[in-house]
């Protein structure tokens, strides 16, 4: 786990924190990606598990709006996913020497490493429960969510973790239930990834079901590999053991 105040670096529209693990520079280092209302912290750590299992270097971060970065200085548009992948990772990338890295993304964050690597030369992917469309069912636990957080304790929660929950909240909410947003699909730029896919994905996921990671399966361009599990949500965290000991393998074959 981190503890105290985090580095920052500069990218498109502010200064991100971020959490450096040193590692082997002979190897593909690995960039975290975290969902739509995480963060560094949000991780519980799981990015310094796997540089420890791997003794590769990692970084997370967390973006505009996350953690305790700066907040956006815009309200997101429903590009928001395309808009990180294409225009902020490549600049932190290059901010921080993260040449060919291997992306390692959860939820939304799957969905930014998607596009990044569709774009962008990379060593590899893990993508923990990625969108790649939108589902009836993941929207109806989205407008769950808001619920709780208008009328439930989700608001005081998510306090303890960023430095505004309003704007990280509604930053991540407003969008994905956004009439705009509907047509949101990455299906048609899956053939543009070359790197070879872990896709990890729960049985139990209230905001998509196992779609998303065949839909990758089906059409990327280079090898997938596919580990569905009996968990809901954030595999990383639920099945802990189970999702170090897969990507720990996964990356053993990578350079």
């Amino acid at each position: 786990m981190t503890s105290g105040v985090l580095p920052t670096v500069d990218v498109p529209g502010g200064r991100v924190e971020y959490d450096a693990v040193p590692g082997d520079p002979a190897r593909a280092p690995l960039l975290f990606l975290h969902e739509g209302l995480g963060s560094v912290g949000l991780w519980r750590g799981f990015h310094r598990r796997i540089a420890a299992a791997t003794g590769r270097r990692a970084v997370a971060y967390s973006r505009l709006g996350h953690g305790f970065s700066d907040l956006p200085p815009t309200k997101p548009a429903a590009g928001f996913l395309h808009e990180e992948a294409l225009i902020v990772v490549p600049v932190l990338r290059a901010a921080l020497d993260l040449a060919h890295p291997v992306l390692v993304g959860h939820s939304d964050g799957g969905s930014i490493a998607l596009v990044h690597a569709a774009a962008h030369p990379v060593a590899g992917l893990v993508v923990l429960a990625p969108h790649v469309l939108v589902e009836d069912v993941g929207l109806r636990s989205i407008e769950a969510a808001r619920e709780a957080f208008t009328s439930g304790d989700l608001r005081v929660r998510m306090s303890r973790h960023h430095r505004d929950a309003d704007v990280t909240f509604r930053s991540w909410n407003d969008v994905w239930l956004s009439e705009e947003f509907r047509s949101f699909d990455l299906r048609p730029l899956l053939g543009g990834i070359t790197a070879p896919v872990l896709g990890v994905q729960g049985t139990n996921d209230p905001y998509g079901t196992v779609v998303h990671v065949e839909a990758v399966r089906d059409a990327a361009a280079g090898p997938v590999e596919l580990l569905v599990l009996n968990c809901a949500h954030a595999p990383h965290l639920e099945r802990p053991h189970r999702v170090q000991q897969s990507v720990t393998r996964f990356l053993a074959s990578r350079a």
